[in-house]
């Protein structure tokens, strides 16, 4: 099983199986580790998934971290939950940077009443913003349309 992980070019790292095998490859440094974490999340259990995808977080490489979030995304989308330390990694990081899609993917998939309270604060706070740039957008276009039709009528 070992032999079709290619932990050099990351191929077919999507479809890892095994939390084993990739504890042992984050034991030996190797390569792709965030890509293997979306392997986990969509292959695995939530409860084994979460730590590899947390120590992915961690990693130096910055692609390979900005993986990890997707993990976490992926997670969400898939189980409709997350750990207590996912939603901590994803809270700590903020909604921008590397955390903007998983947080979006938490908000969208996991159920409201499942949310930890910074999780539901940000819901109601993106609502609010949402609904002030809708406000925002008609007003706009109707003063443009106001003023096409006064330069209208003096033409």
């Amino acid at each position: 099983m070992v032999a079709q992980w290619d932990w050099t070019s990351g191929e077919g790292l999507l479809g890892i199986d095994d939390p084993a095998e990739w504890d042992a490859a984050y034991e030996r440094g190797e390569q792709h580790l965030g890509t293997a974490a979306i392997g986990l999340a969509f292959n695995c259990a939530l409860e084994e998934a979460s730590p590899r995808i947390l120590r992915a977080m961690r990693l130096a490489d910055r692609g390979q971290r900005g993986f990890a979030y997707t993990a976490a995304g992926t997670a969400a989308r898939l189980n409709g939950e997350l750990t207590p330390e996912l939603y901590a990694a994803l809270r700590a990081e903020g909604h921008g940077g590397f955390a903007q899609t998983a947080v979006d993917d938490t908000l969208d998939y996991v159920p409201f009443v499942k949310l930890p309270l910074w999780f539901k604060w940000r819901t109601v706070a993106s609502k609010a913003a949402d609904k002030l740039k809708t406000w925002q957008l008609t007003i706009t276009y109707a003063a443009e349309d106001t003023r096409e039709a006064l330069r209208r009528r003096r033409s």
